[in-house]
């Protein structure tokens, strides 16, 4: 996830070169990968569940069944969202929020990258099924090597260095791509080379509808959580369009450094998750609560440094990726606006972890349905109504305070649940 993060850092870091429309495109775009990614999670806890319950059973024969789905799962809707963007693009950029100066931009970045799609998704099922076998190092490596190519390829396609063609917002498209295709045929080496615990048979590879079901009833919910969150992003670019591109640019630069710092968040909840889980199970509940305390409170620590260094050096940390005065001025107040309530994200994620841990999914599903949309979505319609742009960049940091305040009620009811069961 880091190398995600940091990838999407450079790639906005050699776009900004491009104008301030270019940021902005992307950052239209951006819900329609969010969604693609919503698919593929989806698709990817489903597979990795079942495989995983399968090898513990000692099936390793239906755990290659499951498996073999990658290639129909990942052909099927890859195409679908390249011919979706393909034949849909204008409408689709339209819809999100474009403004005029970034139309063109927009769609040529939205057709090139859903290209490959089938790409994405497929690598994505198979670093999932990898992982589900129990086996984190290789998913890492796939991820890593396409996001270092990214890297890589970006300057070369965008500016033309060397033998490349000089493509600008198409490069950076085209790069994309390219890393996707590494990726893939790298994740298809491990899958299908004999170096993984899987062993799939042509047969396996026809659509099997049983599985797919049961691949979908474990799924959706995480797919449908991530669909909310570009939902609300093609409402808040909807939002922001009203100000010109500018704003929306200034989003985009935003968003992408609070993705780095939200990594850590990531990585606790991950931890803590099994820990609560242990703990529930050996019924040790004074250790469970210490140990989300002890979460919270470093996350709290170590995001309250994140936010101090966001306050002070805003404008600095934009001129890293654009000097235009207009860019600058819009965006470091939107930054210290958006990212001014970092603190209250950590323990509000440690919440929905814990609950995952407890085995409560209804409520876990909830708390993070709440802050991205529940919340989020009125807010930003309510808070611009009353205080113009001001008001688009304080509905994140309101949406986040009240989810804090709502996961602490309940997590507050569950620990005296709990308390009363033992």
């Amino acid at each position: 996830m880091v190398a995600t993060s940091v990838y999407n850092i450079v790639d906005t870091f050699w776009v900004a070169r491009l104008g301030h429309e270019a940021i902005a495109a992307l950052t239209i775009v951006f819900p329609y990968q969010i969604l693609t990614i919503a698919v593929g999670i989806g698709t990817g806890v489903g597979m990795s569940a079942l495989v995983s319950r399968r090898f513990g059973e000692r099936n390793g024969e239906a755990a290659n069944r499951i498996a073999g789905q990658v290639f129909f799962l990942g052909l099927f809707w890859g195409l679908l969202f390249a011919l979706v963007a393909r034949f849909g693009a204008g409408r689709i950029i339209a819809s999100f929020g474009a403004t005029p100066d970034i139309t063109d931009f927009a769609a040529d970045y939205l057709v090139i990258t859903a290209c490959g799609a089938p790409l994405f998704i497929f690598s994505m099922l198979a670093s999932q099924l990898i992982r589900g076998s129990g086996d984190a190092l290789k998913p890492m490596v796939i991820i890593g090597v396409a996001s270092a190519l990214n890297i890589v390829f970006d300057p070369l396609l965008i500016f033309g260095i060397g033998p490349f063609p000089e493509l600008g917002i198409r490069g950076a498209a085209l790069a994309t791509v390219m890393a996707q295709l590494c990726g893939a045929v790298l994740a298809l080496f491990y899958l299908m080379g004999g170096r993984t615990a899987y062993r799939i048979r042509p047969a396996f590879v026809l659509p099997d509808w049983g599985q797919i079901r049961e691949i979908y009833r474990i799924g959706t919910p995480a797919s449908v959580q991530e669909m909310t969150e570009s939902f609300a992003f093609v409402i808040f670019n909807r939002m922001l369009s009203g100000y010109g591109s500018v704003a929306i640019a200034a989003a985009g630069l935003t968003l992408r450094v609070a993705d780095l710092m939200f990594m850590p968040i990531i990585g606790v909840s991950h931890a803590l998750l099994p820990v609560v889980g242990y703990n529930l199970g050996a019924g040790n509940h004074a250790r469970l609560w210490r140990a989300v305390k002890l979460c919270s409170l470093g996350l709290v620590l170590l995001l309250g440094g994140c936010t101090l260094l966001v306050e002070i050096f805003a404008p600095q940390i934009v001129a890293l990726f654009s000097r235009d005065p207009e860019v600058v001025s819009g965006t470091v107040p939107a930054m210290r606006i958006m990212l001014s309530t970092l603190v209250f994200i950590g323990p509000g994620v440690m919440a929905v972890a814990t609950f995952q841990g407890l085995g409560r999914g209804g409520t876990a599903f909830f708390l993070s349905l709440a802050r991205q949309f529940l919340l989020f979505v009125p807010l930003v319609l309510l808070l611009r109504r009353l205080f113009g742009l001001t008001g688009v960049w304080l509905a994140l940091p309101a949406a986040d305070v009240l989810s804090l305040v709502l996961s602490l009620s309940f997590l507050l009811r569950e620990r005296g649940r709990l308390a009363g069961g033992r």
